[in-house]
């Protein structure tokens, strides 16, 4: 009886550690992860160019002025390693941020560059990706602003705002960012990249757009609006 009842104890306590984790119980042992794998100041260099490059005299040809964002990156292994904004941005556009940033690292390497933008086309009914925007869910638990730091978020995204991030030829994390037009969006991350240095990317995952009057093909993305940039 006694090791009956000790047994129900550690199945309690067991338990009761996996629910005080923030989000509830994870999938495995490896689910949380230890920490951000790229260097805080490089993480911190990066962030720092997006109060620069909201205010760029093109306003990135965006609605706002400056533009109003949220900014996330994660590392290699898709960890989120820092989450900030300026001006009053969306508030739905902290998830999308991440899930930019997940995205871009997720389906980049050191082979082959694929912005969110570049994604758009192939996604699309009919297209080779279709139905990729159903992996890779992001996880509600961190829908609330403050939460994610450490762990893995998850989520996709297939429209513009999510860039790889190149060192030494090599991908080590995934930029992205929302809180204007997808196409705004696009520049905004791919300009930050530039200015922090980590843009060495193997080919160009520059945002194209669709003829007008075409049907989405290759690695294209449609128009936004009339003040739409290619950075």
């Amino acid at each position: 009886m006694r090791t009956i009842l000790a047994g129900v104890a550690i199945t309690i306590l067991s338990s009761t550690a996996v629910s005080a984790q923030p989000g509830g119980e994870w999938d495995g042992p490896g689910y949380q992860q230890p920490g951000c794998k790229i260097p805080a100041q490089v993480v911190a260099n990066i962030q720092a160019q997006l109060s620069t490059v909201v205010k760029f005299p093109d306003h990135n040809g965006g609605l706002f002025a400056p533009n109003r964002m949220w900014s996330a990156i994660v590392d290699r292994a898709g960890t989120l390693c820092s989450v900030i904004v300026t001006g009053d941005a969306w508030p739905g556009s902290r998830a999308i941020a991440i899930a930019k940033a997940t995205t871009a690292n997720g389906f980049s390497n050191d082979a082959l560059a694929l912005s969110t933008a570049n994604l758009y086309s192939p996604t699309q009914p009919g297209g080779s990706l279709y139905g990729l925007n159903n992996s890779n869910p992001f996880n509600p638990a961190f829908q609330p602003q403050g939460t994610g730091i450490g762990y893995v978020p998850g989520g996709i995204i297939t429209f513009g705002g999510g860039v790889a991030l190149y060192s030494g030829g090599k991908v080590i994390g995934g930029l992205g960012v929302s809180g204007d037009t997808s196409c705004a969006d696009h520049a905004i991350s791919y300009r930050m990249r530039h200015l922090a240095g980590l843009d060495g990317a193997p080919n160009s995952d520059n945002i194209v757009y669709i003829p007008a009057g075409s049907e989405p093909s290759g690695f294209e993305q449609p128009h936004c609006g009339a003040t739409d940039i290619t950075p």
